[in-house]
């Protein structure tokens, strides 16, 4: 297990040690893991400071994916907690709908998604990016899941004490499941970050671009100059790690949840 972990570590590896070194030094052989000679400032400053706000598309990029993070974890708990919770006409219906849309190739929607975003004037913005990812099928279904465990006679005490379903969503349901929409949430985040095709399609205003459409135009301008790449895709996954090392214990308790519930 321990050779396998080192084999899927390497590339990540030698993106960070390529990221510390001199240009010249970057395709030695047999490989340098510890650069003989360091140019971490030079490369990092080139990336933060240099021709293209890197910051700005950095800002960018933390602005849409909280935002999303938080609008579209909201609604699937609250979706997720309607379908599992509430009995109303047509909702066995409604949600095999919802489902049916999850089949729907991304690629299909997204020219009559572009023309209606062109009529109601939200290309080219980030409240229009942060829409289109707001609503996830997925997320819903994965937390209606986890609110279909949670056991009826919770719900039936709060409901004969006079409390209504918002009130049981906030304060009974919710807390039970939170594992699982903290693992939905960090997930979402992560998707939104690396999302790379909806930020191209939808936007056009250099200074409303995002890291990965910012690491294409990068690639672009330095050509090979791996070092320099190399530094900004490092800058460009530290948020993951970071979201990623928060919140590994919730992501383990709503995975550890899920095994239980199957």
């Amino acid at each position: 297990m321990f050779a396998i972990s080192i084999f899927f570590l390497v590339p990540f590896i030698w993106m960070l040690v390529t990221s510390f070194k001199v240009e010249t030094d970057v395709f030695t052989y047999p490989i340098q893991w510890i650069p003989r000679r360091w140019n971490a400032v030079h490369n990092y400053k080139e990336v933060w400071m240099g021709q293209y706000p890197f910051y700005l598309y950095y800002l960018n990029s933390i602005k849409i994916s909280v935002i999303t993070t938080l609008i579209s974890a909201t609604v699937s708990a609250l979706a997720g907690y309607g379908f599992a919770k509430i009995r109303f006409a047509a909702g066995k219906w409604l949600f095999l709908l919802v489902l049916a849309t999850y089949m729907i190739p991304m690629q299909a929607v997204q020219v009559p998604q572009f023309v209606l975003y062109r009529f109601l004037g939200l290309f080219d913005s980030h409240f229009g990016l942060i829409l289109i990812s707001s609503f996830s099928v997925l997320g819903t279904f994965m937390l209606r899941q986890f609110f279909m465990g949670v056991h009826n006679d919770f719900l039936e005490s709060a409901k004969m004490d006079g409390a209504g379903h918002g009130k049981i969503f906030l304060y009974i349901a919710l807390p039970l499941v939170k594992p699982a929409v903290a693992t939905y949430a960090i997930m979402r985040f992560i998707w939104t970050w690396n999302d790379y095709q909806n930020p191209l399609i939808f936007l056009r205003t250099d200074h409303l671009f995002t890291v990965t459409l910012a690491m294409s135009k990068f690639t672009t301008v330095t050509g090979e100059i791996y070092s320099l790449i190399m530094a900004a895709a490092v800058s460009a996954i530290l948020p993951l790690l970071l979201v990623f090392i928060i919140g590994q214990k919730s992501v383990i308790n709503g995975i550890a949840l899920g095994g239980v519930k199957g």
